[in-house]
């Protein structure tokens, strides 16, 4: 279930005119996880005298039969605005950012081709910035069982050694790879050893479209409740349920099922934790995560128009302008 901004919901206003925008344009709406930026997608498509569809960037809500535990949109959002990416593949379906990316350009291709703005609405800043830099992602097939051994290396000798064979392999990447983050560490591995040839690095280019950024920004300790009650929502909403769903239907050796909540959840399905103590746990991973998603969207880039998260009219009246106003 997912939370309304606390304040005032956007006034129906009469539709204003838009200047005549770009032939490919979008706008994305971005920040951390519960920071209400569905809300404010479903809201600004209402306003705008324009044909507006949801793109989705989140690395969970790709997944079907995963909706609890990702905070999918619901099927009254769904069918209030058009969207896409939500619910497009198995949960233990290989989906990589590659992946995400054509299936992200057929939308928009789709969506333009309709005469629409694309609205593009997440929190997962490696999706949003791969887009909107146009990186060159290698097109590398995941290879599981190499995976499985840098893995059990990383396991066995720590993140550290790991590192240094990447290091050997393709200095530059090691460079700019943290050593802690072993699952880049694992995937640049698997594509120097598939490939033969070093990561190219991620540099922004030209993405093809011009496209503007509105941000929600919270105080921590505000986005940090929310996200707490959200939590609390989901494991009322049966996410205990959806888990032994998913196990039953896919077993446990699949990445998705050791995310935020859907681990926790486990813990309950297994006997190991107490819903209490599960709801803890899952509320201190989500902390960490928002954390994290700071580091993508931060605070002090100048492509991104931050508004108050908790006003909603300014939310909605920040996309009205960034759709009005292509970045040159």
């Amino acid at each position: 279930m997912r939370q309304r901004s606390p304040r005032s919901a956007v006034r129906l206003l009469p539709r204003s005119d838009l200047l005549m925008l770009s032939a490919h344009h979008l706008v994305a709406i971005v920040g951390p996880t519960a920071s209400g930026k569905t809300t404010v997608a479903i809201a600004a498509a209402q306003r705008l005298n324009y044909s507006v569809e949801v793109v989705s960037a989140d690395s969970r809500q790709v997944r079907r039969e995963m909706r609890i535990g990702t905070a999918a949109p619901s099927e009254a959002e769904m069918a209030a605005v058009p969207h896409h990416l939500v619910s497009i593949v198995a949960p233990d379906a290989p989906y990589a950012v590659v992946d995400w990316l054509s299936d992200t350009r057929t939308a928009l291709d789709s969506i333009w081709a309709r005469g629409g703005l694309p609205l593009l609405v997440g929190g997962t800043g490696q999706y949003v910035w791969a887009l909107l830099d146009g990186w060159m992602v290698p097109a590398v097939e995941p290879d599981l069982a190499l995976r499985a051994t840098f893995e059990a290396f990383a396991t066995e000798r720590g993140a550290d050694a790991l590192h240094a064979r990447l290091a050997a392999l393709d200095p530059e990447s090691a460079a700019r790879i943290d050593a802690r983050n072993i699952r880049r560490v694992v995937r640049a591995l698997e594509v120097v050893t598939l490939t033969g040839a070093p990561v190219p690095p991620l540099e922004p280019r030209d993405p093809g479209f011009t496209w503007r950024a509105v941000g929600l920004r919270w105080e921590r300790a505000a986005l940090h409740a929310r996200a707490d009650a959200r939590v609390r929502e989901m494991f009322a909403a049966g996410l205990v349920e959806e888990t032994r769903t998913l196990v039953a239907h896919h077993g446990r050796a699949f990445p998705a099922l050791s995310s935020i909540g859907y681990r926790e959840a486990l813990g309950m399905v297994d006997g190991i934790l107490s819903e209490e103590e599960a709801i803890r746990q899952t509320q201190i991973a989500t902390h960490r995560l928002i954390r994290m998603q700071a580091t993508w969207f931060r605070l002090d880039d100048p492509r991104i128009d931050w508004v108050p998260g908790d006003d909603l009219e300014a939310a909605v009246a920040a996309v009205e302008r960034a759709a009005r106003a292509p970045v040159p």
